[in-house]
């Protein structure tokens, strides 16, 4: 296991909480990731005091800046409204019409919801800040569900059109497994030194 030291960073005026993890088997990779309301940053055991503080620096703020471009980029409901009416055209030949597509704070147990009798569709705001091909992902589910009302194969036909269903579903299994306790997801909630990745419920 890591080795664990806590320290605290300003960054644009407020105070973070970083838990820095030191590992022996790292050699130059340093990850960095949410968990449970702070930022864990993985660095190699070799790295010194000021090679540390430089790197969670630098993590913070890439994960920040990751953060922030993706806030911009579904900020509104006429935002995910459009990009539905897009990601319909785009996987299901148009025919998936929302009369409206909207964020809502209160679905803490699912990440979208449809009611198909009035074509109206409710993203959790749990996705806010999550990669753009996971709220694709729950936005071509929900679109389905215009389509399909249940989840029978026909359903997972249609979803499947999309190409990136199987990665969007593990990273939203690994938020959950995360948000419980586990391991943190490879996904765009975690910034890396090496890799440019993307960054209990389900979509109904």
């Amino acid at each position: 296991m890591p080795a664990a030291a806590s320290r605290t960073v300003s960054t644009t005026g407020a105070c973070e909480a970083v838990e820095v993890r030191r590992s022996a088997r790292r050699r130059r990779t340093v990850t960095a990731y949410r968990e449970n309301g702070r930022t864990v940053v993985l660095i190699p055991a070799a790295f010194s005091a000021a090679e540390e503080r430089r790197w969670v620096d630098q993590m913070v703020a890439k994960l920040q800046t990751r953060e922030e471009r993706r806030r911009r980029g579904l900020a509104s409901d006429a935002d995910i409204l459009a990009r539905a009416t897009t990601l319909s055209g785009d996987f299901l030949g148009g025919r998936a019409v929302p009369a409206s597509v909207r964020w809502v704070d209160n679905q803490n147990r699912r990440w979208g919801s449809c009611t198909p009798s009035e074509r109206t569709i409710r993203l959790s705001s749990r996705l806010r800040g999550m990669p753009q091909f996971v709220v694709d992902y729950v936005l071509v589910h929900e679109l389905a569900h215009l389509i399909e009302p249940s989840h029978d194969e026909r359903f997972w036909v249609l979803v499947r059109a999309y190409p990136r269903v199987e990665r969007a579903l593990g990273f939203l299994e690994g938020v959950e497994h995360g948000r419980l306790g586990g391991p943190p997801a490879d996904g765009d909630d975690t910034a890396s030194t090496e890799d440019d990745v993307d960054g209990p419920g389900a979509p109904a």
